[in-house]
């Protein structure tokens, strides 16, 4: 969740005193008196007018301990003409612990102020483009960060806390103030107290853990490629994603100096409730908002990248079940970028739908988003399709097994299980990964064993997740495995780890109003492509320890263990001419830790199979593969 490679950008002088002239002019007098048009909120107030302020909010906690309620600093901005004429707004909230740290977006914005300490710059477009139309922008520093008190416990009580009693202040439920430490209090009587929370990555999974606590007043959430789980950030199955700094490395990274000298009590409760062997404890349950599904009363817009390894798709898994299971309003995006924001992979489009979707839920208009398709599905770069729900009707598990082939470590895949006694062996080589055993696929190599379906008869759509279930021997009391799933045939892709699958030019567009502290430009983005032979397209990991789940058991060498492995959320289509290939193997460099020992693994085809989530079910996977006895 933390990306550094952004850029930075500066604007012309004569660009922004245009800019300047251009934001300055007064609305029109008969559209501001209403703030409202036909089907769309529309920009009927003045930018450069806006009050701008900032309101510290009492959290209920106290997580550094000094004795006093923690404070956490709200700047915000809103229309002026709006509270003149006694208007109430809505708000679009974003909590955030990197607004002074890495700062938001590929430009890495980070918050200013004026020498009176008034907020100057909001990051990202959200001031620019919807305080105009009659909506107030606030932008929470999170508890240990910027002008915030407190230490940051990364996603956890203190964290969710703090952004439920900003949306508790909008509501007139806690406490606000003028200043960090003084007595004049603050009262948000300009809001009619709607609030919708929007974020990108750790922001996101505030998003997700507010909508957990079912907080009145938060109507909905629009969670960019956020964790439901911390545990699932860190872990898979017990198998460590290559993060040997774990949790409390991700609070440390974003406080200063001061407050680390100050949260030393914070620190190490994170590194004592977050152990190294992937078991479970008190505190990945707190971190659990998937528990609370049943809570959730706000609509969830949810997007996130089918690439996106960085918050792997793992994460939407058992939260979007849950949302489905609990009858939520929700919303899909799915693009084939990786850990990126929609506005550099959809920008225009995206603006749009933001738009309308923050008017319905936020101001109660009638314009029939709720009625559209649940999801987009990128297909290629730039290529988007739509379905009605998601995943499609007719989705279904198909099982489908691994079996051998003419030569070791190149097997089939089909619906007939192998005979008894086939197996097939790989050995953990921690130098490889998944695109060099994808690369493999149809060689055998020592580190994995592949199984592929024939030439694909006609097209073959996967949507949701899936597993895998193997049945493996090991040789050493230690053993990482992988699986993963690949397209084997030719096709142009974003490239995702060019920079997510983006490319930022240097000219820029414009959305909303600006000044010269505050322009709302920002650099073009467009598709990275990549031509590639074959594509992974999902993944799952397992520590062979949690063959049983929690705790973690010691494995005996020589002896047989079940174990399955979750794969992430994917919708893909393996097309008619390509192959669709299941691989097994050991350590993914550089998604997970190995080892510590060097295991080989001998692995029971007979025992092993995949549950795929296949549009039209098996059949439709038997009709692709020419597999079909029904």
């Amino acid at each position: 969740m933390r990306n550094k490679s952004f850029l930075k950008h500066t604007v012309p002088a004569a660009a922004t005193a245009l800019l300047a002239a251009v934001v300055a002019a007064p609305a029109p007098a008969q559209a501001a008196s209403s703030g409202r048009s036909g089907e769309e909120s529309t920009p009927v107030y003045s930018y450069d007018r806006a009050v701008r302020e900032t309101v510290y909010v009492e959290t209920g906690k106290d997580s550094d301990g000094d004795g006093r309620t923690d404070r956490v600093a709200v700047d915000i901005i809103r229309p002026r003409e709006a509270a003149e004429q006694g208007r109430k707004v809505p708000v679009i909230m974003n909590a955030s612990p990197y607004f002074q740290s890495i700062g938001r977006g590929p430009e890495s914005q980070v918050k200013t102020y004026d020498e009176q300490g008034r907020p100057l710059q909001f990051p990202l477009y959200y001031d620019n483009y919807f305080v105009p139309r009659g909506y107030a922008v606030a932008l929470v520093d999170q508890p240990g960060t910027n002008r915030s008190d407190g230490c940051s416990d990364a996603g956890g009580p203190s964290d969710i806390a703090a952004a439920k009693s900003v949306v508790d202040w909008f509501n007139g439920r806690a406490n606000g103030y003028t200043s960090r430490t003084g007595d004049g209090g603050a009262d948000a009587d300009w809001t009619t107290g709607s609030v919708g929370l929007i974020g990108k990555s750790y922001d996101a999974s505030i998003a997700n853990g507010l909508a957990a606590t079912g907080v009145e007043g938060l109507k909905t959430v629009v969670p960019i490629a956020g964790p439901s789980s911390w545990y699932d950030y860190y872990f898979y199955k017990g198998a460590s994603t290559n993060s040997t700094e774990g949790i409390a490395g991700h609070a440390r990274y974003v406080e200063t100096d001061e407050v680390k000298a100050r949260c030393k009590a914070m620190d190490k409760a994170l590194v004592e409730g977050s152990p190294r062997d992937g078991n479970w404890t008190g505190l990945w349950q707190d971190r659990d908002y998937v528990r609370g599904a049943d809570k959730v009363r706000a609509s969830v817009f949810a997007v996130h990248g089918l690439q996106d390894l960085n918050v792997r798709t793992q994460h939407l898994n058992r939260w979007w079940d849950a949302l489905a299971e609990n009858g939520v309003e929700r919303k899909i995006w799915l693009s084939t970028a990786a850990h990126t924001d929609p506005f550099e992979f959809r920008r225009q489009e995206w603006v749009t739908t933001l738009h309308r979707w923050f008017d319905h839920y936020l101001m109660g208009y009638d314009n029939g988003v709720e009625r559209e398709p649940m999801a987009d599905v990128e297909r290629a770069p730039g290529r988007w399709t739509t379905d009605r729900v998601w995943p499609p009707s007719g989705t279904g598990r198909a099982t489908v097994r691994p079996a051998a082939g003419p030569v070791a470590g190149v097997g089939t895949l089909g619906a007939e299980p192998a005979k008894a006694g086939t197996t097939a062996e790989f050995t953990d080589d921690p130098a490889l990964g998944e695109l060099d055993w994808a690369a493999d696929a149809d060689r055998p190599t020592p580190a994995k064993a592949s199984f592929a379906t024939r030439p694909l008869g006609r097209d073959l759509r996967l949507s949701g997740h899936g597993s895998v279930t193997l049945k493996v021997t090991p040789t050493t009391n230690s053993a990482t495995l992988s699986a993963v799933l690949v397209d084997l045939g030719p096709d142009t892709i974003r490239d995702y780890k060019n920079g997510g699958g983006v490319s930022i030019l240097p000219e820029k567009e414009c959305f909303g109003s600006g000044t010269t502290g505050d322009t709302g430009c920002f650099k073009k983005a467009v598709p990275a492509t990549k031509n590639v032979e074959q594509t992974v397209f999902s993944r799952g990991w397992a520590d062979l320890g949690h063959y049983a789940g929690f705790p973690r058991r010691e494995i005996t060498p020589g002896k047989q263990y079940d174990i399955t492995l979750d794969l992430g959320t994917a919708d893909h289509v393996v097309p008619a001419g390509h192959r669709l290939a299941l691989i097994v193997a050991g350590t993914d460099k550089p998604y997970i830790d190995a080892p510590a020992s060097t295991p080989k693994l001998t692995v029971d085809l007979a025992g092993s199979a995949a549950e795929l989530p296949v549009v039209g079910g098996y059949r439709a996977f038997a009709r692709a593969t020419g597999d079909d006895r029904t």
